[in-house]
């Protein structure tokens, strides 16, 4: 940041009095910018007729970072918005799915990227479902088809994880918990797998 939002005078990085880590101030109009972590909300839109292994709807980027890697549908919330709101409107904005929101199912940490994914379980309503704007496919996989070595992101890869242990706990007479994990390692993984 170079220049203040509210007065366009150039800000300075500096520890205002009474906090405890850089932030870019204003000396002009005394305004403090403070830059917080972003959320990105998705889901796991699945379908699973009676009887039928657990499939999971997957997007395939047709924007950068990965462009042309698998995900899940998810982005950045927006203002006005809560959560569940954010998770439906990226499974619709990306895959054209219309799903019925579930529970909070993960809460991914990224410190070094500054970022929060979060991702509700759902379920489809219909297989009526299409790429949007930000994919080029729109593609339903069960556990043993998913594009394991071609998944955009490390909360992707973990999330699925996280989802088809639960599935098999779910066989066993368990259930679906809520998940909780730091990522550490880089957001953007090398073309080969991790």
């Amino acid at each position: 940041m170079k220049f203040c939002s509210e007065c366009a005078h150039p800000v300075d990085l500096l520890i205002p009095e009474g906090d405890n880590r850089p932030r870019y101030v204003c000396k002009q109009c005394a305004a403090i910018h403070y830059q917080n972590p972003k959320l990105v909300v998705g889901s796991i839109p699945v379908w699973q007729p009676e009887g039928e292994e657990v499939r999971v709807l997957l997007c395939k980027r047709a924007i950068e970072p990965r462009h042309g890697f698998w995900t899940l549908p998810a982005g950045f919330m927006e203002n006005d918005e809560t959560t569940a709101e954010a998770a439906v409107r990226e499974t619709e904005e990306e895959a054209g799915a219309d799903i019925e929101i579930g529970s909070l199912f993960s809460l991914l940490n990224v410190a070094q990227v500054h970022q929060v994914h979060l991702f509700y379980l759902a379920r489809l309503r219909s297989l009526d479902f299409a790429p949007g704007i930000e994919s080029l496919d729109a593609r339903m996989f069960a556990e043993h088809e998913i594009p394991w070595d071609d998944l955009a992101f490390p909360t992707i890869r973990t999330t699925l994880e996280l989802f088809f242990a639960d599935c098999a706990r779910l066989r066993d007479g368990g259930g679906f918990g809520f998940h909780t994990h730091d990522v550490v390692r880089a957001m953007r993984i090398a073309s080969d797998p991790e």
